[in-house]
This record gives C-alpha cells, sequence and structure tokens, in this order.
C-alpha cells in the first residue's frame, strides 16, 4: 500500500518577525509537518536559523518538526538539534566524513534520521546506509535560499530514489520550487513528503494553498 502523502510547509517562506504566528496558521491550515531549513552560511550561501529558534518553534506546534541540516560539520550539533525538538534531522553526505556514523548518532538520540540529496549527489551515495535512513530528501534546487525554480531532472531522479528503497519504510521527499503545478509528476515518480515554501505561504491563503498541493497530489500516488 502506498504511503500518505505529507505536506510540510517551509517556514523559510513565513514572516520572520511573526514566526510563531506563521507557524500556528499553517498547524491549523492542514500542514502534517513543519519543515526547518537551517544554514550556516558556510555549506550554502545563507544563514538560517539554530537551535534557540526550532526550540521556540516547538512551542507553537505539536507537528513534527522536519529539520533540514545545511551545516558543515553537522555530527558537533545533532545533539542539540535534538534537544531543541526535531522529529527529524537531515543531513547532507558532504556534510561530515562518516554519514553512517552520523546516521546512527542521530536515531541513537531518538528522532529519525534522513540524507538529503543535493542536483548534483548521485543516488547511489545513498547504497550503504539505507538500514539507517528514514527519509531520503531529493533537493529539486540548489540549496540556499527560498524562491528558486524548480529542476525538472528532479523528477527522474526521485524516480530512480524511490527504486532503490523498494518496499522499504523510508519516505522520500522533495524540496524545492514545489508547487500544485508538479505535485502530481513528484508523487507519480515516487515522493510522499512535499516541502513548499512560497506555494504555502503566498497571500497569507495558508489553507487554500495547501489543499491545493494536496489535491493536485491525491489520484497520483504510487502503488506498491
Amino acid at each position: 500500500m502506498a504511503q500518505t502523502t505529507l505536506i510540510a510547509p517551509s517556514i523559510l517562506a513565513a514572516d520572520f518577525a511573526r514566526l510563531g504566528e506563521e507557524v500556528e496558521a499553517i498547524d491549523r491550515a492542514g500542514a502534517d509537518w513543519v519543515h526547518v531549513d537551517v544554514m550556516d552560511g558556510h555549506f550554502v550561501p545563507n544563514i538560517t536559523f539554530g537551535p534557540p529558534a526550532v526550540a521556540a518553534i516547538r512551542r507553537h506546534t505539536t507537528k513534527p518538526l522536519d529539520v533540514h541540516l545545511m551545516i558543515a560539520p553537522a555530527d558537533p550539533y545533532l545533539a542539540i538539534f535534538a534537544e531543541a525538538g526535531a522529529d527529524v534531522i537531515t543531513i547532507h553526505p558532504e556534510a561530515g566524513p562518516h554519514l553512517h556514523r552520523s546516521l546512527q548518532t542521530i536515531r541513537s538520540l531518538g528522532k529519525r534520521a534522513g540524507v538529503a540529496l543535493n542536483p548534483a549527489t548521485p543516488v547511489d551515495a545513498l547504497a550503504h546506509v539505507l538500514d539507517l535512513t528514514d527519509l531520503i530528501l531529493v533537493m529539486s534546487v540548489n540549496p540556499g535560499f527560498g524562491g528558486q525554480a524548480f529542476i525538472p531532472g528532479s523528477v527522474d531522479k526521485v524516480k530512480a530514489v524511490r527504486a532503490l528503497v523498494g518496499k522499504r519504510d523510508i519516505r522520500v521527499e522533495v524540496d524545492g520550487g514545489v508547487t500544485a503545478d508538479n505535485a502530481g509528476a513528484l508523487v507519480r515518480a515516487g515522493a510522499d513528503v512535499l516541502v513548499a515554501g512560497s506555494a504555502v505561504f503566498k497571500g497569507g491563503a495558508y489553507a487554500k494553498n495547501i489543499i491545493a498541493i494536496r489535491q493536485a497530489a491525491s489520484g497520483n500516488r504510487r502503488r506498491a
């Protein structure tokens, strides 16, 4: 049976001056997860949130916090983000020397472990860590900034990831330029978590925007 498609609004597109209110708004509007993009200005060319921000967001929602660490090194901060309230911690293979050990650490902290693939990162980077992976994040833009255009070839990459995952209980997530226009193609390819920033927050119509993405994804779920 196919997994339910989850919608994870990215707070990178929120009004930072009203972040708590924005998180509560997307929670009420039907978000399944809340996606938090952590950037260090080194691994990616932008700086966003740290552990105190994650802890503050945690107080405004009971939904799972999907924390994407675009930082290097990532290992020294795994426990800190876990303590701050992350439910899923996703790291990049390039963010440290020992991906296997890093995923073991996330699991040992009682959190779900994710691996993110940049557009140029090959799918076979996952081959030997699938047994420690709960989520695979396919970046459909280069990480660092919201509002970028979707890379069309990402659909084929999602297909390749889903084929590698097979029947394992691993979520396949897509982040970058996700809208109602491409949600159906991504779900057909095998995605079951859609991260959307601008497409959810535009115009303040959170519920309407989430519904549009969910409806585009519905009926397109891949059968196991």
